[in-house]
């Protein structure tokens, strides 16, 4: 795999990633003339919980649902310049042009009541592919692997600047979820925080004395019941106590806290066991799943040793024509209720 890092017309880096043999050196200009970035995103308290949230108004200016022809992801064309200035690529990483978090950050830290502070951070746009129709379960597995090795490549870079906390790689695909591009792509942040979900499972593994996630594999492997696929390195299984309709996380079985720890073996593993996963989510009601799926990754900083690295995917689909709504117990209490047992997906993703 070739690196390969540039600039786009604004400043924002763009890193190409590429892995088709003789593909061309990346010296495509970014002639656009857009204005200087300025992000003046915030981050508050909740006095009550003690999270954070992120105040970002100005991505209500964000492109929503362009037609195909105006995709700003697909690769640059003469009469059609868009945030790729070359003309083909295999995978390519840039920086949000609508940040929720940005290293310029403006603002001032202001203790009180409802703690205040700028967005500091990264938030990033990865394109897993330049054909604008295709998917993720559609990847070469040595496409996939290319994007894990961006995955972890952006892992460690965002790691190591001022003020990011934790890092997460994930994938928001379909209509259904929300998604604004229909272009095959995934987005990193980089938090200025560690993030709720993260701090809970942390306090869960100091208290049990260490990992959980290790215990909790072994114990899905030998039931098997609600295992969907497996190989050498990794365990696809839908968890027993399963918030979502359709919920499936991919384990390594080594335990390691982040992406950059895996070995190349367990990266071309788990190419192959994520493209089966996918194929069968898609054919669960044969149509393209709308799904997130989810990095979990270790602080930059903390409870590393208690980390252990998994994906989760899930999808709001609780049906082929229905969709799970987080109602009252859920968006009010944080008390998910689920319509279908994990044993019985599972058998049905089998």
């Amino acid at each position: 795999m070739r690196r390969t890092s540039a600039r786009l017309a604004d400043g924002r880096e763009i890193i190409y990633f590429d892995d088709t043999p003789g593909a061309p050196t990346r010296t495509a200009v970014d002639r656009r003339d857009l204005p200087p970035t300025e992000n003046s995103g915030q981050i508050r308290r909740d006095p009550l919980t003690g999270e954070w949230s992120a105040i970002a108004a100005h991505r209500q200016t964000r492109t929503y649902q362009p037609p195909a022809d105006l995709c700003p992801l697909c690769p640059s064309a003469p009469d059609r310049p868009t945030e790729i200035p070359e003309a083909d690529y295999d995978v390519v990483v840039f920086e949000n042009r609508f940040p929720s978090f940005a290293q310029n950050a403006i603002g001032v830290v202001e203790r009180g009541l409802v703690e205040r502070a700028p967005g500091v951070g990264r938030c990033e746009v990865m394109c897993f592919t330049s054909d604008h129709n295709s998917a993720f379960g559609q990847l070469s597995p040595a496409r996939v692997r290319t994007v894990v090795d961006a995955w972890a490549d952006r892992t460690e870079a965002l790691s190591a600047l001022p003020g990011v906390e934790q890092v997460f790689p994930f994938e928001n695909r379909g209509d259904e979820i929300g998604v604004t591009l229909s272009h095959p792509h995934g987005q990193i942040y980089g938090y200025p925080f560690v993030t709720p979900r993260t701090e809970k499972m942390l306090a869960v593994a100091r208290a049990h004395g260490g990992p959980v996630l290790g215990e909790v594999l072994a114990y899905e492997r030998s039931d098997g019941s609600r295992v969907v696929a497996s190989s050498e390195h990794w365990t696809a299984y839908v968890p027993a106590a399963a918030r979502w309709p359709i919920e499936v996380h991919l384990v390594p079985h080594r335990q390691v806290p982040d992406l950059p720890a895996l070995s190349p073996a367990e990266r071309d593993d788990f190419a192959d066991l994520y493209l089966r996963v996918l194929g069968r989510l898609d054919g669960l009601y044969n149509r393209e799943l709308p799904y997130i799926a989810a990095w979990h990754q270790a602080p930059v900083r903390e409870g590393r040793e208690f980390a252990w690295l998994h994906l989760e995917v899930f999808s709001i689909l609780r049906a082929a024509d229905k969709l799970k709504y987080l109602a009252g117990s859920e968006s009010g209490m944080a008390v998910w209720i689920n319509d279908v047992t994990p044993e019985d997906m599972a058998a049905r993703l089998r």
